[in-house]
């Protein structure tokens, strides 16, 4: 772990897990600003898949008392990993070819971020947690709340339960090191927990323009606990984190009906692993109960089964935590990205890209550049550097990919 000590303008401490893995001086220069504000508490801790993020770094873990940076959640609201081992399903059980599997794969989970058809099962399961949202909807408005969208909130919901999404979302298919397969996804809260994030992120924008507070980047408007719009946004938050837990479970039941097709008769784990990396939650820390802030991180205390995804040709990880105080119980969320998107699309080629993904049954086009391997920082190396945050339970490559 290195310490970055207080310097001019820097109220607390950066602690961060990131030896022998790159930080960029963007990312370094977020983490000082969010160091500077008045309501962290004690240090900001730093993962080893750090990177640069809106408002705050991918991969650090922001406690606070008092108030939230609704920017720091960020909009992909409950973001996490999911996975379940397929108990008497191994490696020698699969067919030949993976390609029938993938295509079956991507046409039972929606990918992308459009709008998909509802069925009824989605109404089933999100009719009830609708309601619980009437009382938020009222007082801020459909409108407010999905400014910029065609489709009001309550079809987003319906019909984006229990699809993937896009960018780095995924679905995988996984053999660890004694050859039993699992099934792993990535995934969050969709377009709603997209509308909620952006509605906050204003507000807390407005908040300060309203009180005359200077910040040193504007996205790291806060909300101040006590307010009615705390409140609403401690309520919508808990809300969009339920929803991608709920996505997360629908999207396991609909692969592992297609994976029953394909491979002799199992069972799943009753051990599923379901964690979010993007949220707030209320924890007690160093004797205070403080807002932990984990965006691109995992709770990672003493004992939790946590998971922390490689790229698409790298491996993955089963992981417990050793509930290590300094981290406030966390890890990281995954290899990190080493460069933008755009940088990614510049710099690697489609045969790149085939290369990189040898043996991994996935999409191979110009449409994945952007998340080909090359792209994240070294998954052994962020390992190495967070040795004291979680030990490694299982090792997991991957030889079937969907990607949003």
């Amino acid at each position: 772990m290195n310490t970055y000590t207080v310097d001019e303008g820097q109220r607390v401490p950066i602690k961060m897990w990131t030896a022998g893995v790159p930080v960029e001086a963007s990312a370094m220069q977020q983490l000082r600003n969010v160091a500077s504000l008045p309501f962290v508490h004690r240090h900001v801790a730093v993962m080893p898949d750090v990177h640069w993020g809106m408002g705050a770094t991918v991969g650090s873990v922001i406690p606070t008392r008092g108030a939230i940076i609704p920017a720091a959640v960020g909009v992909d609201i409950g973001c996490g990993m999911a996975a379940v081992r397929l108990d008497g399903a191994r490696a020698e059980h699969l067919p030949d070819s993976l390609v029938q599997l993938r295509s079956e794969l991507e046409h039972t989970i929606p990918v992308g971020f459009g709008v998909h058809k509802a069925d009824k099962w989605n109404v089933n399961a999100v009719a009830p947690r609708l309601k619980a949202l009437e009382r938020f909807v009222a007082d801020h408005g459909h409108g407010k709340l999905g400014a910029g969208r065609k489709d009001p909130l309550s079809v987003i919901a319906f019909s984006q339960f229990g699809s993937l999404g896009g960018g780095n979302h995924f679905v995988e298919l996984c053999i660890d090191e004694a050859g039993a397969l699992w099934l792993m996804l990535h995934s969050g809260s969709r377009g709603i927990g997209n509308m909620i994030g952006l509605y906050f992120i204003e507000k807390a924008r407005e908040d300060m323009r309203r009180h005359q507070v200077n910040l040193p980047d504007a996205d790291l408007g806060y909300l101040s606990e006590g307010t009615e719009l705390f409140d609403d946004y401690v309520f919508a938050v808990g809300w969009a984190q339920d929803y991608a837990m709920g996505n997360r479970q629908e999207m396991l039941r609909r692969a592992l009906i297609v994976l029953h097709r394909h491979l002799p008769s199992f069972k799943e784990r009753t051990e599923v692993v379901n964690c979010h990396h993007n949220y707030v939650v209320r924890e007690q820390h160093f004797g205070d109960e403080v807002w932990v802030t984990r965006k691109g991180a995992v709770n990672a205390e003493q004992g939790r089964l946590g998971i922390i995804p490689g790229s698409m040709g790298a491996r993955s990880f089963i992981v417990r935590g050793k509930g290590n105080p300094e981290s406030f119980h966390s890890c990281s969320h995954g290899a990190g990205r080493a460069m933008s998107r755009g940088e990614a699309k510049r710099r690697f080629t489609v045969d790149d890209h085939v290369k990189a993904t040898a043996g991994i049954e996935c999409r191979k086009d110009t449409g994945v550049i952007d998340e080909t391997p090359g792209a994240y920082k070294d998954i052994d190396a962020v390992m190495a550097a967070q040795s004291d945050l979680v030990e490694v339970v299982h090792t997991l490559r991957q030889v079937l990919c969907v990607k949003g």
